[in-house]
């Protein structure tokens, strides 16, 4: 008997109480916290009720808050008007079991099954499938760490006891004050029918919680729900930088500023600086473009350089790479137009025949008109693609794991744009015919191109 009796211990503390340790010490595989300045998370757990929930919902929106409403199935199945009015009003609907029941004394099919129900019934009045799960009281299983689970389990950094009316709404709302603040995962009850939970409780809630949001309000605080606080999440996460990255890219922004004005580089637009640029006469090898421009040594070109600062800003501040190419592109659409309307204003640049540049990723160039073609071997491809490669780790939001991508596409190569597809493409129409009849030319193009390149 003693034997079967440890053995139920062990089994026990396996399913459910390890993994519950371990999910609220150490956090594994759940979120409960936040660290976004400027927002917490309202989460309201047991509703819909048809009576709460309806001021409740009338509360946020006079306050302009969104908050995550984890149901119970049953409570949904019962009031579909109120699920759809919460998912209309912009609060996100998780799941809370179909019965407001532990899992600690469900088998994990059974478990399986409360979900399924709950799923099902969100996703017919809403058209929506929920994504995050709380379960009741917080206690998970072992089974609820699965991958294939399909849900992100959410718990909390803070609750107030307001399941119970005894609180009263001036204590609730002296404890929510105290944790009122930037990153807080805050636990309420918009609901009072299950188990342990007064009936009437949710009415103090909705007094203290009136008092709160007004001083958020003042504060500047506002509530998010739970999936934009773990969107924002990764976004800082992603835009934190180690010490020894923080003093390469300090060093580097300063090399280029030196390098701008060693080499007296010009801007296309000073207030908002993307393209720079400078009159310069070709170097390398002979060579013919894909139209037929012939081009050698000494012939008068642009040499045009992506600002790194901008670059690296965006990069830091997009959500991700398709952002990233967005704003790079708009960006190098406005200066072009720029260069061109410069390139026939300026007596000096008369005999330029074109746009030259080299870069590292050589995918979308094209949409602009510029050419792609192998550099010539020897010291300069080298040197550049040292060069290119360092300066890619440095400024591409992936940093180093870009590079790894496949030698062939990382492999450093000439741009050109010959000056009449440069006036053709981007000049005022009542001024392309002051150059109608120019050759041909090329202008480099630092690491980064454009935004297309980033993004593929």
């Amino acid at each position: 008997m003693q034997t079967v009796l440890l053995w139920l211990f062990y089994i026990s503390s396996f399913y459910a109480f390890i993994p519950g340790i371990i999910t609220r010490f150490f956090g594994y595989r759940v979120f409960r916290r936040g660290t976004v300045e400027g927002e917490f998370a309202l989460t309201f757990d047991d509703g819909p009720d048809p009576v709460y929930t309806p001021q409740l919902l009338d509360l946020l929106k006079r306050y302009n808050m969104k908050a995550t409403f984890f149901v119970v199935g049953s409570h949904a199945e019962s009031h579909p008007e109120i699920i759809k009015r919460i998912h209309d009003e912009g609060h996100l609907i998780g799941i809370h079991n179909y019965v407001h029941k532990s899992n600690w004394l469900m088998r994990p099919k059974t478990v399986r099954m409360q979900l399924k129900r709950t799923d099902d019934i969100i996703f017919g009045i809403t058209g929506e499938r929920p994504v995050y799960y709380r379960p009741p009281w917080g206690i998970v299983n072992l089974f609820d760490f699965a991958k294939n689970s399909g849900y992100r389990i959410i718990l909390w950094s803070s609750m107030y006891g307001d399941w119970r009316s005894s609180v009263g709404a001036d204590k609730l709302t002296h404890r929510m004050r105290r944790k009122l603040r930037a990153g807080e995962v805050m636990l309420l009850h918009d609901c009072g029918n299950t188990m342990g939970a007064d009936v009437q409780a949710p009415e103090q809630m909705l007094l203290a919680l009136d008092r709160v949001l007004s001083e958020a309000e003042r504060e500047g605080l506002r509530s998010v729900r739970i999936d934009e606080m773990i969107t924002h999440e990764r976004m800082s996460s992603s835009m934190k930088l180690s010490l020894p990255k923080r003093m390469a890219v300090a060093v580097w922004l300063l090399w280029e500023k030196l390098f701008h004005v060693v080499f007296r580089l010009k801007t296309a637009n000073p207030s908002d600086p993307m393209l720079h640029y400078r009159l310069t006469s070709y170097q390398g090898q002979d060579m013919v473009t894909q139209d037929g421009l012939r081009l050698v040594k000494g012939d008068e070109v642009l040499e045009l350089h992506f600002d790194n600062q901008k670059l690296f800003d965006i990069g830091r501040h997009a959500r991700n790479e398709m952002q990233i190419a967005i704003q790079m592109i708009r960006a190098v659409q406005k200066d072009l137009p720029t260069i061109a309307q410069r390139v026939l204003d300026k007596p000096e640049y008369r005999n330029v025949k074109g746009l030259y540049g080299v870069t590292m990723i050589t995918r979308g160039p094209e949409q602009f008109g510029f050419h792609l073609q192998d550099l010539p071997s020897g010291l300069f491809a080298s040197s550049t693609r040292v060069y290119l490669k360092l300066l890619l780790s440095v400024i591409h939001p992936k940093g180093q794991s870009r590079l790894k991508e496949g030698s062939r596409r990382m492999e450093p190569r000439m741009l050109m744009m010959p000056v009449e597809v440069l006036i053709s493409r981007y000049a005022p129409r009542e001024l392309r015919s002051r150059r109608s009849s120019v050759e041909t030319g090329l202008g480099e193009l630092s690491v980064g191109s454009t935004a297309k390149e980033l993004s593929s």
